[in-house]
């Protein structure tokens, strides 16, 4: 199972979601995460792509949502650890600063 951990950021843009981005996180979150165990790429509903020039990753959770994390040192061994950056709307995270 992947492990993860989500910055402070990341935290205070998810306690602006509502309800239903939440839930529309948590229904691509079990896609994403599904794609880790597979280990065979990531479904192209995600739009999983890497930034231009930055080692940080986005990924579409909702028509106007993304949610950007990097690769993080492992934590167990032969698992992927996920590091949470940002969530929220396109346009709130495009202007994202690492």
């Amino acid at each position: 199972m992947p492990t993860y951990e989500s910055l402070a950021a990341f935290q205070r843009e998810w306690e602006k979601l509502d309800a239903g981005q939440r839930a529309a996180f948590r229904r691509a979150l079990a896609v994403f995460i599904a794609n880790l165990k597979a280990g065979e790429g990531f479904s192209p509903e995600l739009r999983v792509h890497r930034l231009v020039n930055t080692e940080i990753w986005s990924m579409t959770w909702a028509k106007d949502g993304r949610a950007l994390f990097r690769h993080g040192k492992q934590m167990v061994s032969g698992e992927t650890h996920i590091v949470w950056e940002a969530i929220g709307a396109h346009a709130e995270t495009y202007n994202f600063k690492k």
